[in-house]
């Protein structure tokens, strides 16, 4: 497995790579806007991922209170940095993070990477039936 370095430092974090993948390659944000992306970034626990000589090669964000709650979004490692274990490092980071221990509850959602959560604890939700959205997953490419 290749070394991963992961900071959670801000002013690390390369805002116009995280924001070309999220508008373009991420089947969750497609056309967010840049503005939205620092919004997003600004209000969260942000993990980028690092590699030697490639600079930011992956990302994860984390909405949470840091006490009873947290959402893992936007996580993805760049195509050409695949299949190397950095997903695995990076979730590992995630979960080991001393500010997002003992949380009551912690949910993501995904449409293709269950197999990576459920290593790391997370299932379907045991009662569906208690949780509720407001989903608008066309928010980013509709005219404004």
């Amino acid at each position: 497995m290749s070394e991963l370095r992961i900071s959670t430092n801000k002013d690390e974090l390369d805002v116009p790579l995280i924001h070309r993948f999220l508008s373009t390659e991420a089947y969750w944000s497609h056309g967010i806007p840049e503005k939205t992306v620092t919004r997003a970034i600004a209000g969260s626990l942000c993990f980028g991922g690092y590699v030697d000589g490639a600079g930011q090669v992956a990302f994860a964000r984390v909405i949470s209170d840091l006490a009873t709650f947290a959402y893992l979004a936007d996580v993805f490692v760049l195509a050409k940095h695949r299949r190397r274990g950095y997903s695995k490092q990076l979730i590992a980071a995630v979960m080991a993070h001393p500010q997002l221990q003992g949380m009551r509850r912690f949910m993501l959602a995904t449409f293709d990477a269950h197999g990576l959560y459920e290593s790391f604890g997370f299932a379907a939700p045991a009662r569906p039936d208690l949780l509720m959205e407001i989903s608008r997953p066309d928010i980013y490419t509709q005219a404004a």
